[in-house]
């Protein structure tokens, strides 16, 4: 008997959870099929948890937990622990599957072939999208607002999965650990890519990622979103994480490697990016330069920041750390 987790984390967004947990409800799954949902509150400060409870009284197979460090990573980690399922699934508060989703997300995991699959991410019927960006082709930034589609064709996969819509099979975590918890949104930080750095390790680990394009699920932009001080933030923060999660990376002869990396970023990454921002005039690759400027802005804040809290207090989170270095 197939056994499915589904995890979903919430924080603060008590009046658009229960769209979230009705899609989840209606999910369409074989009779043999043994399934449960746990709904891990980050520590909300609103009527999440009797939103929940409400919930889970028509609902007996939806659990609520309360998790109460703050961070996402800490909450998919408590969910993670609190799961009985042989392949746990998760997805967002602010996510509509369709009825299909978990089957279809679930379904290629039940062989052991795969240790991971990944479906598509699209927009709700309510986005309408600025003039100024590209969602389509090279300068595309439909990532900023979790949108995930490589095409039609299900397949084995070398893209991370993003985490509204992703599952893996529970030996994975067994042998990979757990998301990092210096990544990720916590309240109201932009730091994140705790999903892609996970699904990354995995890949790295030696297990097969599975695309499985019938696994839909529709994600809600809010309109303080779609601006483009939220873009400029969201890919500062994002350069941050990218260095969270990639300098792992020894002192040379004593010397912090920052101040070696940070003139590299300035001449090869800062400097063309830069030009490209200021000398093109197509309305929506000039803003996507602008925003890779912005997250190599971010890469350069982290270096000397992560050094020094590394050296005032040495890492020990146990859980298994990315090495290699990798920018936008």
């Amino acid at each position: 008997m197939t056994k499915l987790t589904v995890i979903l984390c919430t924080y603060n967004r008590c009046q658009i959870l229960n769209q979230a947990l009705e899609s989840v409800a209606a999910s369409q799954l074989p009779e043999s099929v043994e399934w449960e949902v746990l709904v891990v509150d980050n520590n909300s400060t609103d009527e999440t948890r009797d939103v929940v409870n409400t919930f889970s009284k028509a609902h007996p197979r939806f659990r609520y937990i309360f998790e109460r460090k703050q961070g996402k990573s800490y909450a998919l980690n408590a969910g993670i622990r609190e799961a009985s399922g042989d392949i746990l699934a998760f997805t967002d508060d602010d996510i509509v599957v369709a009825p299909t989703w978990l089957w279809g997300l679930a379904s290629p995991l039940a062989s052991g072939e795969w240790g991971s699959s990944g479906g598509r991410i699209g927009a709700s019927n309510t986005f309408q999208c600025p003039p100024w960006l590209a969602l389509q082709g090279k300068y595309s930034l439909g990532s900023v607002l979790g949108f995930f589609d490589l095409g039609d064709k299900a397949g084995s996969s070398q893209e991370a999965f993003y985490g509204g819509n992703v599952a893996y099979r529970r030996e994975v975590f067994e042998k990979c650990g757990l998301y990092r918890t210096d990544l990720g949104r916590s309240g109201t930080s932009l730091l994140s890519s705790e999903d892609t750095e996970f699904s990354r390790r995995v890949m790295t680990s030696g297990a097969r990622l599975w695309y499985e394009p019938s696994a839909v699920v529709y994600h809600a932009v809010p309109k303080e979103r779609l601006s483009k001080g939220h873009f400029l933030n969201y890919f500062y923060h994002h350069g941050r994480s990218r260095i969270r999660e990639s300098a792992n990376r020894a002192n040379v002869r004593g010397i912090p490697r920052w101040l070696f990396s940070v003139p590299y970023i300035v001449l090869n990454l800062l400097a063309p990016r830069m030009r490209k921002w200021l000398f093109t005039l197509d309305l929506k690759r000039r803003f996507y330069f602008k925003c890779l400027v912005w997250g190599t802005f971010g890469e350069i804040v982290e270096l000397p920041r992560l050094g020094s809290e590394r050296k005032q207090s040495p890492r020990s989170t146990g859980q298994v750390m990315a090495t290699r270095q990798t920018h936008f």
